[in-house]
């Protein structure tokens, strides 16, 4: 069955996201670990965090999303935007193991001028730092749209991160499909070509989500401006050719469109049937 869901706030707690998603007709969901913008996390209430668990196997979730705060950025030429990168990371790394076995996701971060080589190895050496054998949780580096000095944009530097990584078990990525057209690969057109060279590059069995959004933007752009689904440059029907793909099928997909719950329910619906429709159901 079609794993999808969407960002979900964390603020009214873990129970709450549950029973939002379930009003939705969601059976996956990404939320923030904190506030988006960073700050300090709110503390763990781990009856909640139960209550969500129980609520994600009583109802066949599939693997949930976390997100770290945008303003993680742990190749930046700042020591102390480094430092609240390596002390966010390592606080959520113990935060997920409260909803274990799930995924982290997070922006590999912009290298401001020091040059992509650079902050390929800060990445490297923060993930280096903050896996461990212990954890349940995979954590993976977003595909980016290649704007400014952003790290991500193409597949050889997620490749090359991944490579300098010691627990690489420990590591995947997520593809945006605003973030990948935005950066020049052609999904309209060529999905398949796509999905090739992502492998032959990194590896498809390192794709472990999908975020869906359409994208204000055409091809090659380098802007990163998500639309609602169908009112974008990418359409519905390049949407539909994602998560009915027999190699992406079964990930969870992740909507982060301009929305409010009664949207995103609406567009969850919307993909759930039009897969079901492609795919003979």
């Amino acid at each position: 069955m079609l794993k999808i869901g969407c960002h979900l706030s964390a603020a009214k707690g873990y129970a709450h996201m549950g029973k939002d998603a379930l009003k939705i007709g969601a059976n996956t969901f990404a939320f923030f670990t904190r506030n988006p913008r960073g700050g300090k996390a709110k503390a763990i209430d781990e009856k909640d965090a139960r209550a969500l668990r129980e609520m994600l196997s009583e109802h066949n979730f599939g693997t949930l999303v976390a997100h770290a705060p945008y303003t993680l950025n742990p190749c930046s030429k700042d020591e102390k935007v480094r430092n609240f990168a390596y002390i966010a990371m390592s606080e959520d790394m113990e935060r997920m193991e409260y909803t274990p076995g799930n995924y982290y996701n997070f922006h590999p971060g912009s290298h401001v001028g020091q040059g992509t080589e650079v902050g390929i190895e800060r990445i490297a050496d923060l993930l280096n730092r903050i896996l461990t054998p212990e954890q349940s949780t995979i954590v993976l580096l977003e595909t980016m749209a290649g704007k400014g000095s952003e790290i991500g944009g193409r597949f050889e530097e997620l490749a090359a991160i991944i490579d300098r990584v010691e627990r690489k078990e420990k590591l995947g990525v997520c593809m945006d499909t605003c973030h990948v057209s935005d950066a020049g690969y052609d999904i309209i057109g060529d999905l398949d070509g796509v999905l090739e060279e992502f492998d032959r590059i990194v590896g498809l069995d390192k794709l472990r989500a999908m975020h869906i959004n359409d994208s204000q933007n055409p091809k090659g752009a380098k802007k990163d401006r998500h639309a609602k689904i169908g009112e974008g440059c990418l359409g519905l029907d390049t949407i539909v050719n994602v998560i009915t793909h027999p190699r992406l099928k079964d990930l969870p997909f992740i909507l982060e469109t301009p929305n409010e719950l009664e949207g995103y329910a609406a567009e969850i619906a919307l993909l759930r049937k039009e897969a079901d429709k492609r795919e003979g159901r």
